[in-house]
């Protein structure tokens, strides 16, 4: 007797069947942390590359993984966990089954914001300018940690602080001025719980830092490049700016989980 066919407006969605493959999860678990090459996930996850790469196609399909060219290396590419996006695919998931189930994804500004902390978290950006994208990551964590994180940034080849940035942030009620742009060995010696690179080029010249911390990288482009005019570059500094805010707001959540466990 053959089997009634399941209803689309009854099965389950698409979601669940796409991340509860062993090797998909796998690949989300590691791109949760930091964004990584497809080399690297291969290494981490001991499988070859056709299939790798094949899962990745999986998740970029659906919207969950990007793919970004490397600043450092144009015949290589970063891979980039949407969070936001698998946020809202798993509250879809949950309301599928029972509205009671739907999940409430905090506002950027209330995530990592209800555990005491014991101390100040130290996180360092590093870009290689320090004159745009880790200036904002600097100044957006200190804001978003609401005073609870200790946000420094840094560069390999340090420049004055980028016009757009100041802009940027300004309109975000942040006034970075008064802040130099700095060499990144000037914080070789100091200890730090996170060093985030934002550059492909300073990931591949990052020196080790005391005491072991937790190294991620966020291959997001240099806005200062983007744009044939000021204002376009400027839209390119706005969409550097959110993106580093929505990442950022995931990190404290990190930080609040580490701490507590």
């Amino acid at each position: 007797m053959a089997k009634a066919a399941i209803p689309a407006r009854d099965a389950p969605p698409s979601f669940l069947g796409l991340a509860a493959h062993p090797v998909r999860w796998r690949l989300l678990s590691e791109l949760s942390r930091s964004d990584l090459r497809v080399g690297e996930l291969c290494a981490r996850l001991g499988l070859p590359q056709n299939l790798v790469s094949y899962h990745l196609g999986r998740l970029r399909a659906e919207s969950v993984v990007s793919r970004r060219r490397s600043a450092a290396d144009g015949r290589d590419s970063y891979y980039v966990l949407e969070l936001d996006r698998c946020g809202e695919l798993l509250a879809g998931a949950g309301n599928a089954l029972h509205p009671g189930l739907r999940l409430a994804l905090a506002a950027p500004g209330e995530r990592g914001s209800t555990a005491a902390r014991r101390r100040r978290q130290r996180v360092l950006f590093l870009c290689t300018g320090n004159s745009a994208r880790s200036r904002i990551a600097e100044a957006l964590t200190e804001q978003l940690g609401g005073g609870r994180i200790e946000a420094r940034s840094a560069g390999s080849h340090p420049k004055p602080l980028h016009p757009n940035a100041v802009r940027v942030l300004a309109e975000r009620g942040i006034d970075v001025n008064r802040r130099p742009s700095k060499h990144l060995s000037e914080f070789v010696g100091r200890r730090f719980d996170y060093v985030v690179s934002l550059c492909d080029r300073v990931r591949e010249v990052c020196p080790e830092f005391p005491g072991h911390p937790d190294l991620i990288h966020w291959s997001i482009p240099d806005p200062a490049r983007e744009g044939d005019t000021d204002e376009e570059t400027f839209v390119a500094f706005e969409r550097t700016a959110d993106e580093l805010a929505t990442r950022i707001t995931f990190l404290l959540e990190l930080m609040e989980h580490q701490e507590v466990r």
